[in-house]
């Protein structure tokens, strides 16, 4: 009896959660009804999977409409008939065509028309005529009375209660971008389309009761199954056609690479490779390696860098088809931690590219694989959902209610009045359901049948057909994504290398892949050792820095080790303190446990990759290697059953009574596995990123200005470009403003003097970019009037590159030339470029003396790039007589100071208790970093006010060698009047600028 079921995948018009309607649905007996959401099968996945555990026969179609127009409902007869719908919708969701009002004749479907869009025709053996509960007195008067065996019931169902209509016109009023009061009624659904029990619709229908019975048959001859256990994979299942060839290719390949990574390789190599080799062809996992083997040779023929991680980096296989460059072997990786025999999902790679080369892989692999599986390509989705305060900020719109009430709302005030009471209510009911599909960060299913058969595909802006399901879904059915991710650590390493060639050529050519090269260099060390890592991958964030610093690390090994044990979690359990101290105190690693130490003795006995959990499950606690990696993943959030989970942690402790372990330390250990499981990297994962931080380390170490160059063009890092320019003056950069005849859309470097972009400069068009690049490929400008004279450009425009000194080549006054360019555009909305052999000079007037003011250009940099390129310093409206400086914290150690520093980044977070606290990183007047700590007294009392410097005055402590300040008080400094629009122009000091010589002031 229920054909047009509608779930919150019906984006922005549903209201019900597939797993309520399921359960709905056994508490009232349902034994079979369908899900047929509003152009999407979102839900459908997952509605089949419920329904399946819950013995009730799913069956699933489509309710296609025009907007909110319904045209049929389409309901498979089967899985085939399930890939029918999903191509018919998809091609009108790729070409964003509308549909037809006439369904096509399906082999495997059933259509139903509402009864007031029948054709005018006869129906196909396929197709009926619903009608709705409130339709019944027009069937009275229809034609399709006399054909009763061509009519069901269609009692479209999208609400349960009253709640759930009006949370429904709350989201089409978002969906329409409209106040809830102009919602056009069409945009609505009828109220009346509600969640009806069997006994109110057999009451509905006691005259027509034919029309309940065709109902009930047409859904008995529904039947859909897809296999839930995980035991059946849908990846695309060889590489070659033939599982037997593919063995032997990946066994040659392996044998090719042995050469290339173990020259002189010994038995124990040999003894490892084959029993890799052995468990990856027992678990059919061969294809899976050939893929990304693939994938990557295709990078390297096209010379991208690329960083294979994730688990995969245990495997010597991945090692030797050089999809990762992290030598298992070296490190000493748990292979098992990747694939063991009690594994059913494939291994994890997670391969990175730079942003900009990551397109065209995708493009590779959709063109090189959909040979190989024809329709079985495509990206992965995910749900975006609506999140409770934009939720609130939304229905707050609906509503109609003034900004400011929003804002106070939305950041957890109390409501004003009923309204604003409304919009909180119903935001928490909103909250979590889906909003749209968005496409996944960098998963790709490559499946062994057109992907059609598992769901229809949307074609988003990237132009590559994408699921209507995210992840989990697709794990739950079989299909396990290949991660192709974009990375600007790999742009910013490979641009440096292009700008090293271009600044400095005679340099001899550098080999970055040399790892062992990289391993032993001393500057590397020097750089680890000080923490003196910005713009470097993973290692620049103030968190890591002082990491780093307490460890005093210098060592490959070490950093590996700190790149886990940063991760949120650890520190929490305490364990991060522990390492510190084992690493830092060698008589301190008599206090492991023997079991731990023995089972992690490059680790002291605490727990730091992912494997640990694997590792200590498996050899302290005595489960097999299956339910240690259950554990593990259940620790990770990536379990689908919570009783599984529950079950794996009473054998663990059920074990470690067994074993003899005493209950406070089987519990002690349980909670460093649970505080923590979720969070670490594996080794192999940690291993790979701490080889791009070495590769970035090198570059910085031997070519600073080239390396920050490279860090600004690809769009900084964990900090604002403004420490990064900074960082660039530290190593002896010259850094100038962005000029016309010198600068690119991107930053450039000749020799020690770095160019800001064009691109960085606020409001200064892309087109005007474009059209200055190309005009300078014909000379230099020669000065304003030739510019105008070559590119198009609107005075606004041409006004915006004065003010950021990108004229200053001409020697003029700044002022003069903003007149100038009044003069030559004044009366035009844009300059005409002429190509004539003579240039007409332009009317020129004489202008009064025009001065130019100490910190002039500094307030345009603020206002243009976001930060002066002087020393913020010198902005102090009251500066103090004398600075202490981060180099005094030792002569201060436990005793309390004052000192300045600008702020360059702040780390908020909650205490145990609920507090708030904060951690600032700032750099004093020499540029060198302050590190603070504002405990939530201070933090409530004292909180930072925006960008500038700051008056800190606090204890000064100590750890390990690492100096911080805990902040008793803070106050925001004020900078200077703006020279630009104060009064007082009496106490403003005249400067000359020397603009011929590159810009530099002369103060």
């Amino acid at each position: 009896m229920f054909l047009n079921c509608h779930s919150y995948y019906s984006f922005k018009y549903g209201t019900v959660n597939p797993e309520d309607l399921i359960n709905w649905a056994k508490e009232h007996h349902i034994t079979k009804l369908a899900l047929t959401d509003i152009n999407s099968t979102a839900g459908c996945l997952k509605f089949i999977r419920l329904a399946q555990e819950a013995n009730i026969t799913p069956a699933v179609g489509i309710d296609f409409r025009n907007g909110n127009e319904q045209l049929y409902v389409g309901i498979a007869k089967n899985n085939e008939g399930f890939k029918e719908l999903n191509d018919f919708l998809s091609i009108h969701l790729h070409d964003k065509l509308d549909l037809p009002t006439e369904a096509p004749k399906f082999k495997n479907t059933f259509i139903i028309y509402p009864l007031q869009k029948a054709p005018e025709r006869k129906l196909y053996k396929h197709e009926f005529i619903g009608v709705h509960p409130k339709e019944l007195n027009k069937l009275i008067r229809s034609p399709w009375k006399q054909q009763p065996k061509k009519l069901v019931v269609l009692a479209t169902a999208t609400f349960r209660t009253k709640r759930d209509f009006n949370a429904h016109r709350l989201l089409r009023a978002i969906d329409k971008n409209t106040l809830l009061s102009k919602l056009p009624k069409n945009e609505e659904g009828n109220p009346e389309d509600t969640y009806r029990l069997p006994r109110q619709l057999e009451k509905k229908f006691k005259n027509h009761i034919f029309l309940l019975e065709n109902t009930e048959k047409l859904l008995q001859q529904c039947s859909i199954y897809f296999d839930f256990s995980g035991k059946s994979i849908q990846n695309l299942s060889t590489y070659t056609g033939s599982e037997f060839r593919d063995y032997y290719l990946l066994r040659r390949l392996c044998l090719r690479g042995l050469k290339y990574r173990y020259p002189d390789y010994d038995f124990s190599i040999l003894r490892r490779l084959v029993k890799e080799l052995q468990i990856i062809r027992q678990k059919k996992f061969v294809a899976y390696f050939l893929i990304n083997c693939k994938i990557v040779s295709y990078a390297r023929y096209k010379g991208y860098f690329y960083v294979g991680r994730g688990s995969g980096a245990n495997s010597m296989v991945a090692y030797l088809i050089r999809i990762t460059d992290v030598d298992p072997v070296d490190l000493d990786l748990y292979f098992e931690r990747f694939i063991n025999l009690y594994r059913e999902n494939p291994p994890d790679f997670d391969i990175d590219f730079s942003s900009y080369e990551r397109e065209d892989i995708t493009r590779f692999i959709f063109e090189y694989f959909s040979k190989k599986s024809p329709g079985g390509i495509s990206l992965l989705a995910s749900y975006s959902t609506f999140k409770y305060r934009a939720a609130v900020r939304e229905l707050g719109k609906v509503f109609g209610l003034p900004p400011h009430e929003i804002d106070k709302i939305a950041e957890g005030g109390a409501p004003s009045d009923k309204l604003s009471a409304m919009v909180l209510h119903y935001s928490s009911y909103i909250a979590g359901f889906p909003s749209h599909l968005s496409v996944h960060a960098g998963g790709i299913l490559m499946a062994d049948k057109p992907i059609h058969y598992f769901t229809a595909t949307s074609l988003p802006p990237k132009g590559f057909p994408t699921t209507h399901f995210d992840m989990h879904e697709a794990e739950d059915v079989g299909l396990y994504k290949f991660d192709i991710l974009g990375q600007r650590g790999l742009g910013k390493i490979k641009d440096t290398l292009t700008l090293v060639r271009k600044n400095q050529p005679a340099e001899p050519p550098i080999d970055i892949h040399n790892f062992h090269m990289l391993k032993q260099d001393p500057h590397i060390k020097k750089l680890l050792r000080e923490a003196n890592a910005i713009g470097c991958f993973y290692v620049e964030s103030p968190a890591m820095r002082m990491l780093l610093r307490k460890l005093e690390a210098e060592d490959y090994l070490s950093l590996v080790a700190a790149s886990s044990i940063i991760r949120p979690g650890v520190a929490k359990s305490g364990m991060m303190r522990e390492y510190i101290l084992r690493f830092r105190q060698p008589e301190r690693r008599k206090d492991a446990h023997p079991v731990l130490w023995n089972i992690m003795p490059d680790t002291f006995g605490v727990m730091v990759y992912q494997e640990d959990v694997i590792k200590v499950a498996h050899y302290f606690a005595g489960l097999d290697l299956g339910e240690a990696d259950a554990l593990r993943r259940g620790m990770s959030g990536k379990f689908r059953s919570k009783a599984e989970f529950e079950r794996v942690k009473m054998r663990y402790f059920e074990n470690c009574k067994k074993k003899g372990h005493d209950d406070a330390l089987a519990a002690e250990v349980w909670r460093q596995i649970e505080s923590f499981a979720g969070y670490a990297f594996a080794k192999g994962h940690s291993a790979s990123y701490a080889v791009e931080s070495y590769q970035s380390l090198y570059l910085k170490a031997y070519y600073p200005l080239e390396y920050m160059v490279a860090v600004l063009n690809n769009g900084g890092g964990f900090y604002r470009k403004e420490l990064y320019v900074h960082e660039a003056r530290m190593h002896g950069a010259q850094i100038e403003a962005p000029c016309v005849n010198k600068s690119e859309a991107l930053c450039v470097i000749e020799g020690n003097t770095i160019y800001l972009a064009l691109g960085m400069v606020k409001d200064l068009e892309d087109r005007v970019i474009f059209e200055l690049l190309q005009a300078r490929k014909f000379g230099d400008f020669k000065g304003l009037q030739d510019f105008v004279n070559r590119v198009a450009v609107s005075l606004e425009q041409l006004l915006i590159l004065i003010r950021i000194g990108a004229f200053r080549f001409t020697g003029e006054n700044k002022k003069a030339l903003l007149w100038e360019a009044h003069f030559l555009l004044g009366h035009s909305k844009k300059s005409k470029p002429t190509r004539g052999l003579f240039e007409v000079e332009a009317k020129r007037f004489k202008l009064p003396d025009l001065n130019i003011f100490a910190h002039e250009d500094s307030f345009e940099e603020i206002e243009l790039i976001g930060f002066p390129l002087c020393n913020p310093f010198e902005l102090l409206k009251e500066p103090p007589q004398h600075y202490l400086k981060t180099a005094d914290f030792s002569r201060f150690l436990n005793q309390q100071m004052t000192i300045y520093g600008y702020l360059v980044a702040i780390k908020n977070t909650g205490t145990s208790n609920g507090g708030r606290m904060n951690f600032g990183t700032f750099i004093d007047i020499d540029g060198y970093f302050i590190d603070t700590v504002h405990f939530p007294p201070s933090a409530m009392r004292y909180p930072f006010r925006g960008k500038g410097i700051y008056k800190l005055t606090g204890k000064v402590v100590e750890e390990f060698g690492f100096y911080s300040m805990e902040v008793a008080m803070m106050e925001k400094c004020a900078f200077i009047d703006d020279p630009r629009y104060t009064d007082d122009v009496a106490r403003l000091k005249v400067v000359e600028i020397d603009y011929k010589g590159g810009g530099r002031r002369k103060l």
